[in-house]
């Protein structure tokens, strides 16, 4: 495959159809969807989720397994493998703490020795900025660099920081093969996540004498990110950022949404409440979010990766509102 990345993040490729699959976990999500739809014009692309995807493209090959399943060895021992990109990380908070683990951690140590065993030259993992962690004594913008903090009370970000630590350890042991991992900020647009459903509220509470910047990045400008983590020779870790920050009262301003500002103490307890009764998705833990900075420097994507978000940050915010996919 020869590959050439643009100023704008796009790559244009001479891709063979015969230079072996990409394996893409997840597929069945919304952003795997996306990514699919631009990949399987290039290469072939086999799909490993336990979803069903009745509308895939015809030429893409549809393993409806879980990903803990034994059988899924027998697609990287029977086919010739040139990529995983593992976007199949379970999100779901009200999943046990020991569903979690074996799916995010488990699952993904159990690709990862596929990967070795079987030779597969690319392993890229969708992580998140938010590894680093909300904290009041963040700098501005973390670099790649910066301690992987956000673990705290909440079960997904440990795991989280648990696949990304394994995903690092990988690419120190395995230096044949190019491990990348990518860490974006909070990504807009349908995509069902935590930043977006907040937004999409038509009041959003704040938290009163907290107004925060943040980093929010299109869902299309992730799947270019992606995709340009796919081209021989890109090995490492990159934050994936979009426009420029935005305060969190700004941002809602933009979106024209109402918002009411509550007192931490109150909100936490509130939220623990309404989680425990169902009523809201929202862990307490997620709070931090909106009281504390977590920006990244996304620089040696933008050199490396040749990475540069393409929609702007009114593009971006309204993304949470499309209905329908692009």
């Amino acid at each position: 495959m020869t590959d050439q990345v643009g100023p704008d993040g796009a790559t244009s490729a001479t891709t063979r159809r015969d230079d072996g699959a990409i394996v893409i976990t997840g597929i069945c999500g919304r952003l795997g969807r996306r990514l699919t739809r631009v990949l399987h014009r290039e290469a072939k692309v086999i799909g490993l989720d336990r979803r069903p995807f009745p509308d895939r493209p015809s030429d893409i090959e549809h393993h409806e397994i879980d990903v803990r399943s034994k059988r899924t060895k027998d697609i990287f021992r029977s086919g010739n493998v040139r990529a995983l990109v593992h976007l199949g990380v379970m999100h779901n908070p009200r999943d046990s703490a020991e569903d979690h683990h074996s799916w995010n951690v488990i699952a993904f140590q159990h690709l990862l020795e596929y990967a070795e065993r079987y030779k597969v030259p690319k392993v890229i993992l969708l992580s998140s900025a938010n590894v680093y962690g909300p904290r009041p004594d963040n700098p501005v913008f973390l670099n790649e660099d910066a301690p992987l903090l956000g673990a705290g009370p909440f079960s997904e970000i440990r795991d989280l920081v648990g696949l990304d630590m394994g995903a690092q350890s990988y690419l120190w042991r395995y230096p044949q093969t190019e491990a990348v991992i990518l860490r974006p900020s909070h990504i807009l647009g349908t995509v069902h996540n935590a930043p977006s459903n907040y937004l999409r509220l038509k009041v959003v509470p704040t938290l009163l004498g907290f107004d925060p910047m943040m980093q929010v990045v299109h869902q299309d400008d992730v799947v270019w990110a992606l995709r340009a983590a796919l081209v021989p020779g890109v090995r490492g870790i990159f934050n994936i950022a979009g426009p420029p920050p935005v305060s969190l009262s700004r941002a809602l301003t933009m979106l024209e949404r109402s918002a009411v500002a509550v007192p931490h103490n109150m909100a936490r307890a509130a939220v623990d409440r309404l989680f425990r009764w169902r009523v809201t998705s929202f862990p307490a833990p997620e709070l931090d979010f909106i009281r504390y900075v977590c920006m990244v420097d996304d620089s040696r994507a933008r050199s490396v990766l040749g990475y540069q978000p393409r929609h702007d940050l009114l593009q971006t915010l309204r993304a949470v509102d499309e209905e329908r996919w692009l």
